[in-house]
């Protein structure tokens, strides 16, 4: 099974190139299962139902979140009831939405998604390792059990991602990284057969500082005061992601690449 993780999607230069480019990822790469994380969709920061339907229309099968998943008021009342939409499973009892889930994939196999949110420079939210525990105690990867499992660690912390990955090696298909929007160069298999990147990277504008336009954000580091409210940089966004193709027999990875198209980063297709 070949599965394909997009890392955070900043603005409308962000959403423009992947809902163009996301029919012909996934024909060239005949791809089986599609995982955006979509936190900074809405202007930069938060999703909206529209922009949700809008990434299902374009071939997602999965959004996943982060610590912007409540930045737009109108995702509160919609998340209950959009069971692909994801928001950090480490969040308390009783927040709205949940965040794993089990999908369908090609010839009837399934899929199961979860997102945990680090807590190292983070929201202090309850311990992600914990909660990913307490969902794969429930499931097994392979024969009789979930095709593939795909685990978005949502943190700031590359330590806090490997650890997590290490936990869960041999259990998962793939552990990827999200949130510094900055694409690692440590893509590999570990041991016991998870494919691992600290950050799949952003699907933005590079031109900015992390999708942001550059003067508003260098003047809040360079004079330490209130200035312009920040907001998504708006030149040719590079598409940035992950793809693992999985052993059928198994659901452990057999090949990881990373996925980098367009905009100002080095072109890379697997």
């Amino acid at each position: 099974m070949r599965l394909l993780y997009l890392g955070d999607v900043v603005g409308r230069s962000g959403r423009d190139a992947v809902i163009e480019r996301l029919p012909e990822i996934r024909r060239r790469l005949e791809t089986d299962f599609v995982v955006v994380n979509g936190e900074n969709a809405a202007h930069g920061f938060g999703i909206t139902p529209k922009i949700c339907e809008e990434f299902y229309a374009a071939g997602v099968d999965v959004v996943t979140l982060g610590n912007h998943s409540w930045d737009q008021r109108e995702i509160m009342p919609y998340i209950d009831g959009d069971h692909r939409l994801l928001r950090p499973l480490n969040y308390p009892a009783g927040t709205p939405g949940k965040g794993v889930g089990v999908y369908p994939a090609s010839r009837g196999r399934k899929v199961m998604v979860m997102q945990v949110m680090g807590r190292l420079f983070m929201d202090p939210l309850d311990d992600p390792f914990a909660a990913a525990e307490r969902e794969l105690a429930k499931v097994r990867l392979g024969p009789g059990g979930m095709d593939a499992i795909l685990l978005d660690i949502h943190a700031e912390a590359t330590s806090e991602k490997m650890a997590m990955a290490h936990v869960v090696d041999g259990r998962v298909s793939m552990v990827v990284g999200s949130h510094s929007h900055v694409p690692t160069a440590d893509h590999r298999i570990f041991t016991g057969g998870t494919a691992y990147q600290s950050d799949a990277g952003m699907c933005g504008d590079y031109d900015s500082v992390i999708g942001m336009k550059k003067d508003a954000a260098i003047f809040k580091f360079v004079r330490k005061i209130p200035g312009e409210r920040l907001s998504p940089a708006e030149g040719i966004a590079t598409v940035c992601g992950l793809l693992v193709e999985t052993d059928d027999r198994t659901g452990l990875a057999a090949r990881v690449a990373p996925v980098r198209l367009g905009g100002r980063l080095a072109e890379c297709w697997p």
